[in-house]
């Protein structure tokens, strides 16, 4: 992890040391912390319920875990020079399970029944397992808010020299597994200020229609730096910028430049995945899975395959956090027998290929970069 105040140690430092009487409680054994997951699994097996909590879990997953800074990928268990160097007593922490694991059972009054936990995950390692992305070198775009391309690693653990963040995969027994990881801060968000920002459009739905008025951006191109820039710049100053524009821009020209921006910025994530895993003797990405609310904008697709220059592919079920979630239960509680079964279910619904020669891609992308510096730019 980058040091930074979006991951968990930082702040729960914070709260030790300016909450009265936290720390004092801490290392009474008074209380217990944990990512969203561990607080959740808490309540539903009874942590909420005096009478129940002597049997309530406090748990989370490896995927989780390794999203703290407080977690050593390596061995799978909390980092006891990170916990010093933070000042967190261990006592706080959750047990740390595989991500398919008997995680406890749903208090019977809940659902009307003891219902058993089986499977647990962080939200892109989730979507990576849905993907049926079970192997080193395959590798998955969620298109949310924000984009989230992870690369699986299988169980090679590497640093990335072009940006981007090793994470634990979601795992189904005790061997550790890493992806690559690479987040855009602004995806989706792109068309929602096109919507609510700029009155645009009436509805997200319609950015397409709007972009595919024009044959293209007419040199318009937008850097939607609105929180900085994620992998694989991490420029937090960063801040959005249109260039390009002229008499003649429409509209319609920044609709369509405000997609290929979405476009353009997970490429880049791509290109930077692909340098590392040819600098550590692998091959670089064959297609691309995709999901997410914004993989459903065909036009958005074919952009993403013409600049990789490789197949876009998306599935069937586009919710692929939620069914990664399913398969591990599934997993967990023995309806599924291994990853392979898993593998045979997944579907593809449409397969985007690239049509832009490689030359002018190249020639896209060298120009997104000039957008980049100039947004970048103090």
């Amino acid at each position: 992890m980058l040091v930074d105040a979006y991951f968990s140690g930082t702040k729960l430092q914070w709260l030790l040391n300016h909450v009265p009487g936290a720390r004092a409680q801490a290392q009474a054994g008074e209380l217990a912390f944990g990512t969203v997951d561990s607080w959740l699994l808490w309540q539903l097996t009874g942590g909420c319920d005096d009478s129940t909590r002597a049997q309530a879990h406090h748990a989370t997953d490896v995927s989780n875990a390794s999203r703290t800074m407080l977690f050593n990928v390596h061995t799978n268990q909390w980092d006891d020079e990170l916990l010093q160097w933070l000042n967190i007593p261990a006592s706080l922490m959750p047990t740390v399970l595989p991500s398919s694991a008997d995680f406890g059972s749903v208090k019977a009054d809940l659902l009307g029944a003891p219902i058993r936990i089986g499977g647990m995950a962080g939200d892109q390692q989730s979507a990576l397992f849905g993907q049926a992305c079970f192997t080193a070198g395959m590798a998955k775009n969620t298109y949310g808010t924000g984009c989230f391309m992870l690369m699986h690693t299988g169980e090679k653990f590497q640093l990335s020299q072009n940006g981007l963040l090793t994470t634990s995969a979601a795992q189904v027994g005790r061997t550790p597994e890493f992806a690559m990881e690479g987040s855009v801060f602004v995806g989706g968000a792109v068309v929602q200020w096109l919507r609510d920002g700029l009155g645009a459009v009436h509805s997200s739905s319609e950015v397409q229609a709007l972009a595919e008025s024009v044959p293209d951006t007419g040199g318009v191109m937008l850097v939607p730096a609105f929180t900085g820039l994620g992998a694989p710049y991490w420029n937090p100053q960063a801040r959005g910028t249109i260039t390009g524009i002229t008499r003649g821009t429409t509209m319609a020209h920044i609709a369509r430049a405000a997609l290929e921006s979405i476009a353009f910025q997970s490429a880049a994530l791509l290109h930077a995945m692909g340098r590392d895993a040819i600098a550590q003797g692998g091959q670089p990405v064959r297609e691309l899975r995709v999901d997410g609310g914004a993989c459903a904008n065909n036009l958005l697709m074919q952009m993403q395959a013409d600049l990789l220059g490789i197949p876009v592919v998306r599935p069937a079920v586009i919710e692929t956090t939620a069914l990664g979630a399913a398969y591990l239960a599934g997993l967990g509680t023995g309806l599924y027998s291994s990853t392979q079964e898993l593998s045979s279910q997944w579907r593809e619904e449409r397969r985007f290929e690239p049509t832009l020669p490689r030359d002018q891609a190249q020639a896209r992308m060298a120009d997104w970069e000039h957008a980049v510096r100039q947004a970048t730019a103090q």
